[in-house]
């Protein structure tokens, strides 16, 4: 029996929906709404990577209007003659034999079973028109997209089921394959005694069906399922398939005979079948482990790689894989009652669609169509079927029984965790720093005027050691600000970030936090460096006052490291954690929120330069003796100048490369290239930096040449996927999430700009007796702006890509898979 718990709806994308209500109780809350409009509502809620499977309540509307305006074009003369008969033709008719009311409506429903309905296909709804309608081919039209949209929710509801419902008996499996094993441990430790992190030999059952099999099937189901799309003309063309729910994937590499198999666990046997524990290879303790293994294997070991039916073959689990076994299990739980929820949201939604609809539908037209064709939606599949709503509560208990010490309130934190409200407290300190910043910002601009310090001089201790401090940070919080609006832009298109980032919806940086925190630091930065220039320009010496800047990078570099759980403590080392991932670069496995930080880093160069020279400064004990241009006569400094320029970008490269190592797709490689181009140019332009001659020059221009044209080839149609030929918008691809189109191609005019930036370095122009360092200022803050700008599109591509395969949830692989003898 399905439990009466009751969830919540939030219009909040994250949170998970209500059970849905019945009907009638639908159409009286739907009356409880009328302050709101529907679309808005509905399309504020619905899941937006499932946004083509929803009804496309916004084409029945279109619809729904033509009636209206051919209703509205009827003389009212001819209503008026016509009336009379036609209303007592229309009593008669609605009277059977001995004045019995007949229960017949102006519409019927008839139901159409498919070709391969003997195979467990759908049923489809055709309506026939039983009353004269004042435009009949108007009424024909809505009624054939209000059936092909019943047809089409019916049809992806019982795919995402099944694909749900195999998921949860996989789990099942999995859990008592872990279960198994975890007593195992607690048995053998009881009975010898052994430590916590011993070994142990153990045997176990396995699944009864191969991943190979279920591969199989699923690729099958897809097929059956774009076949009836395509039969039945359901206007969405790409089939959802069980990736987006952690269809079981492995970490492959390619052998000599083309063969895939995985590096993360070992095969042993039992009762004739061989099974696997695969652990994905994120960590460079994994990674080492995993290759060290292979090649022992490959060179020593290759006889007693493979655990037959006849082979004693055994397998040591300690502790820690089993541990890591265990997290695999129960992140995989917490995404299939995610996805279970989303499932819930569209029944719920669509259910409400076709309520507000019809309502329409017999206001218009002035019919009783609505408790016709409601029955129906009712009794359809989408709406009857109780499969989701049992495995959800089945979810729920062995969640709690395995993963929270049958504690139900600290398992439901898990599984709904509750959003943070945003507080106007936020809002008014974003606005009082704001307003401080600019106040001291426009004091530090006039006091720096009056003093010129900016201007062009021979020689200029301020602007050799304390200016890189104010530059670094400039740069580096006007980058943040810019995801601050990104974060606002994406959540106004209806981009979910946070799942393509991985973030966790509890404790993910809204903007509002974002501006929060460049106001509060960049109001501390320019307080302090007017503090600073105030003391200098009152005859205060370098010497007495040099440490203030010096100081104020220790601060922020203490705060970021900070171990006490203040100041954003989970996103300040979860940002620590993508910086080891991109430096130990290509060691951890990449995944979306590490390249896209790496690609921020590669437009910040300048910001590095400057905190290289700030941290030898300093380091170093040159604030001391006021030798400034200690750093740039080392030559270990000089050298290091060129690592850091290129460094990024190698980085980034690193990163391709591992991608290509674990997913095999060329692509990858020629991404590497781009890289590659980018840091024989970084090179090339540190090297003319110092040589100032006409061969650097020269080179310089060829390779920043070469890699301009690269890079934008790759912005246009990798990145961006525009300039696309044949799609339906000219020279866009053919999903826009803008509605206005000139937005996307000034912006591609914008990045060709700004992508030719790197020609100051040619010319050398100069804003008259403004010091180069603010040019250079400007110009790293143009590419700033640039690398903001492709942010948005980028994640926009990014949602489109999961869009148009329907995943809405992460992919989690599960550590035990039964494997074939051949492997």
């Amino acid at each position: 029996m399905v439990s009466s718990r009751k969830h919540s709806l939030s219009n909040s994308y994250s949170n998970l929906p209500i059970v849905p209500l019945s009907p009638l109780a639908l159409l009286s809350q739907d009356q409880d709404r009328n302050m709101v409009k529907f679309s808005k509502q509905f399309e504020g809620q619905l899941v937006p990577e499932w946004k083509e499977a929803f009804v496309d309540y916004w084409q029945l509307k279109k619809d729904l209007k033509k009636i209206r305006l051919l209703n509205n074009n009827t003389s009212t003369n001819t209503h008026q003659i016509t009336s009379f008969p036609h209303n007592l033709l229309s009593s008669i008719s609605t009277f059977g034999l001995f004045g019995r009311r007949r229960d017949q409506g102006a519409i019927q429903v008839h139901k159409r079973l498919t070709a391969s309905a003997s195979k467990g296909g759908d049923l489809l709804y055709e309506t026939e028109l039983l009353e004269q309608f004042a435009d009949t081919d108007a009424a024909k039209e809505f009624f054939e997209c209000l059936d092909m949209q019943l047809n089409k929710v019916n049809q992806f509801y019982k795919t995402k089921e099944k694909v749900f419902l195999e998921r949860g008996e996989c789990l099942k499996k999995q859990m008592q394959i872990l279960s198994e094993l975890k007593t195992i441990i607690k048995q053998q430790q009881c009975r010898k005694g052994e430590e916590e992190d011993a070994s142990i030999s153990c045997s176990i059952s396995c699944e009864e069906d191969s991943v190979k099999d279920r591969t199989e099937q699923e690729q099958q189901q897809q097929d059956s399922f774009t076949d009836e799309l395509e039969r039945n003309e359901v206007p969405f063309s790409d089939s959802p398939t069980s990736d987006e729910i952690g269809k079981p994937t492995d970490i492959y590499m390619k052998t000599e005979k083309g063969k895939l198999r995985t590096l993360s666990g070992r095969v042993f046997s039992f009762q004739g079948k061989s099974l696997r524990i695969n652990i994905p290879l994120t960590t460079p303790s994994r990674t080492f482990s995993a290759i060290s293994y292979l090649v022992w294997d490959d060179l020593v070991n290759q006889s007693s790689k493979k655990c037959g039916p006849q082979g004693g073959g055994k397998l040591h689990i300690n502790k820690s894989k089993l541990h890591h076994a265990q997290k695999m299990i129960k992140g995989a739980f917490l995404e299939l009652y995610k996805g279970l929820g989303y499932l819930k949201t569209y029944r719920h939604l669509n259910m409400l669609a076709f309520i507000k609809i019809l309502k329409k539908f017999d206001k218009v037209t002035e019919k009783q169509v609505l408790p016709v064709y409601l029955k129906v939606v009712e009794s359809s599949y989408f709406n009857s079927s109780d499969k989701v709503m049992n495995l959800s509560d089945e979810v729920e208990d062995l969640f709690i029984m395995h993963f929270a010490d049958e504690d139900r309130r600290k398992g439901m934190k898990y599984l709904r965790p509750r959003q943070r409200k945003e507080s106007h407290a936020v809002t008014f300190f974003i606005g009082l720093f704001a307003g401080c910043f600019v106040a001291l910002l426009a004091g530090y601009i006039i006091m720096a005027h009056i003093t010129g310090m900016y201007r062009r001089q021979p020689d200029s201790i301020y602007m050799e050691t304390t200016y890189p401090v104010l530059s670094m940070f400039s740069l580096l919080f006007l980058h943040f600000f810019l995801y601050g609006c990104n974060i606002f832009m994406w959540r106004k298109a209806r981009i979910n970030y946070s799942f393509i980032f991985e973030l966790a919806p509890t404790k993910e940086l809204k903007y509002r936090d974002v501006f929060l925190i460049c106001a509060t630091s960049m109001t501390a930065i320019v307080g302090i460096m007017f503090v600073h220039l105030s003391l200098v320009t009152k005859g205060y010496s370098y010497a007495q006052v040099q440490a203030i800047p010096g100081l104020l990078l220790l601060a922020f570099v203490l705060l970021l490291v900070c171990p006490f759980n203040i100041f954003y403590h989970s996103s300040r080392y979860r940002l620590l954690g993508v910086i080891r991932n991109i430096i130990l670069s290509p060691l951890y496995k990449v995944v979306m929120l590490d390249f896209f930080m790496a690609d921020q880093l590669c437009s910040q160069v300048p910001m590095l330069r400057n905190l290289e020279y700030v941290a030898c400064y300093y380091i170093t004990g040159s604030y001391k003796t006021q030798d400034y241009e200690y750093c740039m006569r080392a030559k270990h400094y000089r050298d290091l100048a060129y690592a850091v320029s290129f460094l990024p970008y190698y980085w980034r490269a690193m990163q391709c490369a591992r991608r290509w190592f674990d997913e095999g797709q060329t692509n990858h490689l020629v991404n590497l290239g781009k890289y590659v181009s980018a840091m024989l140019a970084a090179g090339a332009k540190v090297a003319y930096e110092k040589e100032r001659s006409i061969g650097w020059l020269c080179l310089v221009v060829v390779m920043s040449s070469a890699a301009t044209v690269y890079q934008l080839y790759w912005d246009f149609v990798k990145d961006w996927g525009l300039l696309q030929m044949n799609s339906k918008n000219p020279w866009l691809r053919n999903e826009l999430m803008l509605r206005r189109k000139f937005i996307y191609y000034f912006s591609m005019g914008l990045n060709l700009i700004l992508r030719l930036a790197w020609l100051q370095t040619v010319v050398h122009s100069t804003f008259e007796h403004v010091d180069y360092r603010v040019t250079g200022l400007f110009l790293a803050a143009l590419e700033v702006i640039r690398r903001g700008l492709w942010n948005f599109y980028r994640l926009e591509n990014e949602h489109l890509n999961n869009a148009g395969k329907f995943r809405a949830v992460k992919t989690v692989p599960l550590p035990f898979h039964e494997v074939d003898e051949e492997e």
